[in-house]
């Protein structure tokens, strides 16, 4: 039995660490502002004994990736607000990506988050691709920090992708995967971030997902954050609720180092 259309937001942002207590306040404050489900966040920079220090009320459930020094690290934090039931988790030792996958809201999702390295950035999320090719099906979306940018429309200073880029490209549309934002805005020049040496504006954080998936994209922007030079990326994605299965069973795993 189906029950009404309704929708869930999902934000992402690097958030330029997290180890001062004013930031982890601010977070929990600009979380709460923009009445969301999901939350995805790069670059908190905690260790694995710092976990204990990310917390937001009414946010109880949160999935972490961290590594053994402050750097890199991701999050996936869900509201208590949101039916969430995880059956998989994945995650890496360096701190640059977790994948949760489950039903929320009663419909199968499968969030992959992603903060990849300065260097090498389009081989690295290629490898995660590749990784977790059979985990990824129609109910994907990946977020998250690319550090790389997927179009020339992504750079103030027009000039052409890299081959990197455009294998990366070649990747995604093998895997039946769609930048949203750029389907659903062809010809915005909105960026993520601004670079005072270089002088100009980019897009680097990104969300992408299935081609089946994006009939449910009600709409998604670019916003504003008192926390980083990043700027956040938010989706509204159609749910329709249904009824639930009373049981889950959760699998998590550890991925490989490259």
């Amino acid at each position: 039995m189906t029950g009404s259309n309704s929708h869930i937001t999902i934000l992402t942002l690097n958030v330029n660490g997290l180890n001062v207590p004013i930031k982890r306040h601010r977070l929990a404050n600009w979380i709460k502002s923009q009445d969301s489900s999901v939350c995805c966040i790069q670059e908190m920079h905690l260790m694995c004994k710092d976990a204990h220090r990310l917390k937001i009320k009414g946010w109880r459930k949160i999935y972490q990736a961290y590594r053994k020094q402050k750097k890199a690290g991701v999050a996936i934090l869900l509201s208590d607000k949101t039916d969430f039931k995880p059956t998989k988790i994945k995650r890496d030792k360096e701190g640059h990506c977790i994948m949760v996958k489950g039903s929320i809201q009663q419909e199968e999702l499968t969030i992959l988050n992603i903060y990849a390295p300065n260097t090498g950035a389009p081989r690295f999320i290629k490898q995660v691709l590749r990784d977790l090719q059979r985990d990824l099906d129609s109910h994907t979306i990946i977020m998250g920090d690319f550090n790389t940018l997927l179009s020339v429309l992504h750079r103030s200073m027009r000039q052409n992708v890299n081959k990197d880029i455009q294998d990366l490209n070649s990747a995604l549309q093998q895997a039946d995967l769609i930048d949203i934002y750029r389907t659903l805005h062809p010809k915005s020049t909105e960026y993520t971030l601004f670079s005072p040496p270089r002088h100009t504006y980019s897009k680097i954080d990104h969300i992408i997902g299935s081609k089946e998936l994006l009939s449910k994209c009600k709409r998604t922007e670019i916003t504003t954050n008192c926390l980083s030079d990043h700027g956040a990326i938010k989706l509204e994605l159609r749910i329709k609720k249904i009824h639930s299965k009373p049981y889950y069973y959760m699998e998590t795993e550890q991925l490989a180092p490259e």
